[in-house]
């Protein structure tokens, strides 16, 4: 499974956080940035990761910005990519069963540490449902 990891400043504290678990569980991340701090603009990292997601080279990925919404508005923008805003376990498994989500996004500034950790655990633990779920998934993409 390869899982790519991408963050704006105010989700660089939390990615961290979040790349010290996937190398443990799941080997190491693909980091997209940032690499610090210092403000960042969220489009920049999210594009590529998105890109890769959209071309295959990533099972799935994982954006963290201060609200989750631009990053989350940006990756939507690629085909195939299935962004989802998460900030819990539940959600994020629903996400997964019933809509194939392949892009966590997590809101930085409003989760704490342990929820991102858990949410991002339930996320890669929780397989696509398929069956009825299926057929609403394929009509998410425009050709």
């Amino acid at each position: 499974m390869k899982i790519g990891i991408g963050c704006d400043h105010a989700g660089f504290l939390l990615k961290e956080k979040v790349i010290g678990y996937l190398r443990v569980f799941f080997g190491e991340p693909h980091d997209y940035g940032v690499l610090n701090e210092d403000a960042a603009d969220y489009p920049d990292v999210a594009h590529p990761l998105s890109r890769d997601v959209h071309e295959g080279k990533l099972s799935f990925g994982i954006l963290i910005c201060g609200t989750g919404n631009g990053m989350a508005m940006t990756a939507n923008k690629y085909a195939g990519v299935r962004a989802a805003l998460c900030w819990n376990e539940e959600i994020a498994s629903l996400a997964r069963k019933h809509n194939n989500a392949n892009v966590l996004v997590l809101p930085g500034r409003f989760i704490s540490r342990e929820t991102g950790i858990n949410t991002v655990k339930a996320f890669l633990q929780t397989d696509f449902e398929g069956g009825r779920h299926e057929r609403r998934v394929s009509k998410i993409r425009i050709t």
